[in-house]
């Protein structure tokens, strides 16, 4: 408090905590920070940050309204190129990221789940340095219950000309990854994203429009209560699968949440601990996830988070995918979690070539 000219006390214009309630570092603000520079890299990096945030709002908006707004919810009657009924939503999200990258000046390609082929921006290419890869809505299957939904996100360098539209630079390893994350959609709108400088947390306040930090250097606990998967697939999966739910079904300590929404299963293990799965099975050993869109990106935040990600044999960030919507199976979480999970794949290895 200061003392007035007329004697009275009044708040300190300088006592931030007067007129904020915690430290507004914005999303761009965060970025530029923690890459410690203002060059031309950098602003590339925040600039793309802040327009993943505004897909972000975006999509928030229109779903605070779904139910109301025409258009929202149910199918479109299509069925996109991983033979998935595409939802009104995931039509609407997709469009939403490209329409909010054609603007950027930055991006030359967008590649999603819901195209066949990655998307060209013409008049970005000729200087655009940067893809886009991204799951626009998953988990959409919730929508019509109103539960969880997200979109997916990773920023990789371009490579090469591309002049043939192949995008084979994409077919790389998920270390080639710039910067990764997630926005989930929920009682309130989060984004976490990851530049390989640890994993930081954004709660969008609609009433200021902008991502403010709420958690800077997220760590993943090194064991959890937690096993995520949907073991509905029981009789589906590999027998070491199999081995692995028994153990936890006779062992205290243990909880199984699942919500069919790869972003809020994953957030849930990032701030509790524990293993999210979800193995190939006998109709689809590859899996169900795109390595790409979804198990690469998450892969690069969980590591940063100081946990793992594997296919159970193999850290999904060293998988070399052959095509763009390649999948896989995915173990990801903390590292002793995921380390138990592979400890049944590789005991029930050893017991079938010992016969």
């Amino acid at each position: 408090m200061v003392q007035t000219q007329t004697g009275r006390s009044q708040p300190d214009p300088l006592d931030r905590g007067y007129y904020l309630d915690r430290d507004c570092t914005t999303l761009s603000r965060h970025v530029l920070q923690q890459l410690k520079s203002f060059g031309p890299d950098a602003q590339d990096i925040s600039a793309l940050m802040n327009r993943i945030g505004l897909a972000g709002k975006l999509i928030a908006r229109r779903l605070s309204r779904a139910g109301l707004v025409e258009g929202t919810l149910g199918f479109t009657g299509d069925v996109n190129v991983q033979g998935e009924e595409v939802k009104q939503m995931d039509l609407y999200s997709n469009a939403v990221f490209i329409s909010t990258f054609k603007q950027s000046g930055l991006v030359c390609r967008l590649a999603s789940e819901e195209m066949e082929k990655p998307y060209y921006i013409p008049e970005n290419c000729p200087i655009g340095r940067y893809t886009l890869l991204y799951d626009p809505l998953d988990g959409s299957s919730n929508l019509d219950v109103n539960l969880n939904v997200g979109s997916i996100f990773a920023i990789r360098q371009q490579e090469g000309d591309d002049e043939d539209g192949a995008a084979l630079d994409l077919l790389q390893h998920g270390r080639k990854q710039l910067a990764a994350g997630y926005i989930l959609y929920g009682p309130s709108t989060l984004l976490v994203y990851s530049i390989g400088t640890g994993v930081h947390s954004f709660t969008l306040d609609p009433s200021l429009g902008e991502f403010i930090l709420a958690q800077e250097n997220i760590t993943v606990p090194e064991h959890g209560p937690v096993y995520s998967v949907n073991e509905g697939n029981f009789w589906q999966w590999d027998e070491s699968f199999r081995d692995y739910a028994r153990y936890v079904h006779r062992h205290e300590g243990y909880t199984a949440r699942y919500s069919g929404a790869l972003v809020g299963d994953i957030h849930r293990i990032l701030c509790q601990g524990g293993v999210f799965l979800y193995p190939g099975t006998a109709k689809k050993p590859e899996g169900k996830l795109r390595l790409l869109y979804e198990s690469a990106p998450m892969a690069f935040l969980m590591e940063q988070a100081g946990g793992r990600a594997s296919t159970g044999t193999q850290d999904i960030l060293d998988v070399i995918p052959e095509k763009l919507h390649q999948r896989t199976p995915l173990v990801i979480g903390s590292k002793e979690d995921v380390a138990l999970v592979e400890s049944f794949i590789q005991d029930r290895k050893r017991r079938d070539s010992e016969g």
